[in-house]
C-alpha cells in the first residue's frame, strides 16, 4: 500500500458512505441478487447517488458506479473528490474493470475510493490483526490509481502520432 495524504474529511467519509447505504435501496437487481449502491462527492459537497439496474437481457445492465457518472455527467458535473461503494457482501468488493475505466474518465488517480462492507460499521480488529489498507469500520480505502495501475486515459489521446 502506497502512503498517502487523504483528502476527504471525516464528515465527507461518512456522507459517501451513507450516500452509498441510500443508494443501494433503490438497486433493481433481481437476476444476480447483488445490489450495489455508490456515492460520489462533488467538489462542492453534493452527493450523486448510483445503484445497478439490471436488464433480462444482461447486456443492458449497468451498475451501480456507472449509473451515479451517468447521472452526474448527463447534469454537466464532471468533476469527482471522493467514491464509496457498498454491497450486502461483509468485505470490501471493487468496482469492476468496466466501472474503473469509466471513472477514470472524470476521477483522478488519486481520487479516494471507499470500498465498504455491507454490514459496515465492522467491530474494531484486535491489536495487530488489522489488514493493510482497512481502517474504521472495515473500509478498504484506496485510490483509483491503486485499482486501475498503468490506466489510459484522455490525456493519451492528446500524445503525439506518427
Amino acid at each position: 500500500m502506497s502512503v498517502r495524504a487523504w483528502t476527504l474529511s471525516v464528515e465527507d467519509r461518512q456522507k459517501l458512505i451513507q450516500g452509498a447505504f441510500e443508494a443501494k435501496k433503490g438497486s433493481y437487481s433481481p437476476y444476480s441478487k447483488f445490489p450495489v449502491g455508490a456515492a460520489f462527492l462533488t467538489p462542492d459537497g453534493t452527493i450523486i447517488k448510483g445503484a445497478n439496474i439490471e436488464n433480462a437481457s444482461y447486456g443492458g445492465t449497468i451498475c451501480a458506479e456507472r449509473t451515479a457518472i451517468v447521472k452526474a455527467a448527463s447534469e454537466g458535473i464532471r468533476s469527482f473528490v471522493g467514491l464509496a461503494v457498498v454491497t450486502n457482501v461483509n468485505s470490501a468488493i471493487s468496482p469492476c474493470g468496466i466501472c474503473r475505466q469509466v471513472i477514470r474518465e472524470f476521477c483522478a488517480l488519486d481520487m479516494p475510493i471507499l470500498l465498504v462492507p455491507g454490514d459496515y460499521p465492522q467491530a474494531p480488529l484486535p491489536e495487530g490483526e488489522q489488514k493493510p489498507g482497512y481502517t474504521e469500520g472495515g473500509v478498504k480505502e484506496t485510490t483509483l490509481g491503486e485499482l486501475l495501475p498503468d490506466s489510459f486515459g484522455p490525456e493519451h489521446l492528446e500524445l503525439p502520432r506518427k
